[in-house]
């Protein structure tokens, strides 16, 4: 669908390294490029983050009234125009809620622009149509505060007790331009992109919050089967604890999710995060994932790709042997924890608790029976936790 309003530059921030691939980062209705703060600041490790914002939104200008109603397709041929200006021919997208949306137009109707892609609390239409109409008609004629209350109190969900947060995104709400947000309201109206789902290549993430009413789970749920039954690779995630605003919510969850999707392209990653998650579990990992920061950013991405995805997926060694070799090397380094850890690791391996006895006598002959004595310690509190002895 060609787009039906005037040419549109959508203001925006460019961060991270300038010869890194790219994200393009799409907020919220009612947002700004700082929804997403918590997840740039790991994702600009290692990545070209760029964050536009829509239509009187943030710092893009406001928009003159047109008689024709704005379509989802102009506001993805914003972000395109937004590429073309920056000279990014391909990029990562990644969206929540109307940016979500944009998104999906962007990979059905401008899919060689679009890499990986992500859709959070999102939709592929609205069954609410005329709500939309109706908020664009109120806050053309009462402004933005006419309806603040009634749509931030679906943002997040009874127990999120950052008043701080919640009080700076409801005056970033009353700052939108009405005319920019009733826009934004017409196109969501508008917009049906469920038939073309199919044409989507991925892959795809879909994430929904769990108790989001704005656009409750079974519309991603829907979003993420149209885009599978096309045949692409879609992974479908919902997060608990978290209502519309997910990635402000549940910051370390939604980073966790977006970068095990797009670190999936990076060299060694994909394979070194399902070795690490076969040896150490999910829980473990899921933990290690969603206590990154930008300061050991750098270094999870490093055992993830080298540790995990070069050494132990070699195959000169089997896993079961190279997990008595770590217990050896553990035990005589004095790494308690990570010891601890690597018992479990061992016996998801297929090392029995006969065998790992049999490596801790063995090295308490070549590294000390202190050792030895320690480590036994250590592996009988796991062993009895794993309701082995």
């Amino acid at each position: 669908m060609a787009s039906r309003t005037a040419p549109y530059l959508p203001a925006h921030d460019i961060t991270g390294p300038e010869d890194a691939p790219v994200v393009v980062l799409g907020s919220s209705l009612g947002t700004d490029r700082h929804m997403w703060d918590a997840q740039v600041r790991l994702l600009e490790r290692r990545y070209r983050v760029v964050r536009y914002e829509l239509r009187g939104h943030g710092r893009s200008g406001a928009p003159r009234a047109g008689a024709a109603p704005t379509t989802i397709a102009d506001l993805g041929e914003d972000v395109v125009r937004l590429l073309d200006h920056l000279g990014i021919g391909r990029a990562h997208h990644v969206g929540l809620s109307l940016g979500g949306m944009i998104a999906l137009w962007l990979a059905e109707h401008r899919p060689e622009r679009v890499g990986r892609l992500a859709v959070v609390c999102s939709a592929a239409h609205s069954p609410t149509e005329e709500s939309w109409l109706t908020r664009a008609a109120t806050v053309r004629e009462q402004g933005m505060g006419a309806i603040v209350d009634a749509v931030t109190a679906r943002w997040f969900t009874d127990t999120y007790d950052d008043e701080t947060t919640r009080a700076r995104l409801r005056q970033t709400f009353l700052a939108v331009d009405t005319e920019g947000y009733a826009q934004c309201c017409e196109a969501i109206a508008g917009m049906d992109l469920r038939p073309d789902l199919s044409a989507v290549a991925g892959p795809v993430l879909v994430v929904a919050g769990r108790q989001d009413t704005a656009l409750p789970p079974a519309l991603a749920e829907e979003v993420a089967a149209g885009i599978r039954a096309g045949g692409a690779d879609v992974r479908y995630e919902t997060v608990d604890d978290a209502a519309h605003i997910a990635a402000v919510q549940q910051p370390a969850t939604v980073t966790r999710l977006l970068l095990d999707h797009l670190d999936a392209d990076r060299p060694g990653h994909a394979t070194g995060m399902r070795v690490r998650r076969e040896v150490l579990g999910d829980a473990h990992v899921d933990r290690a994932q969603e206590a990154t920061t930008p300061l050991n950013a750098d270094f999870q991405d490093f055992i993830t790709r080298y540790a995990w995805g070069d050494v132990w997926s070699r195959p000169g060694l089997d896993r079961r042997t190279r997990s008595a070799v770590t217990l050896a090397l553990l035990m005589t380094l004095g790494h308690d924890g990570e010891f601890a850890m690597h018992v479990r690791a061992a016996l998801r391996n297929g090392l029995t608790v006969d065998e790992i006895r049999e490596v801790l006598l063995h090295v308490g002959v070549y590294a000390g029976v202190p050792v030895s004595n320690h480590a036994y310690a250590l592996a009988t509190e796991v062993l009895r936790d794993e309701g082995l002895l």
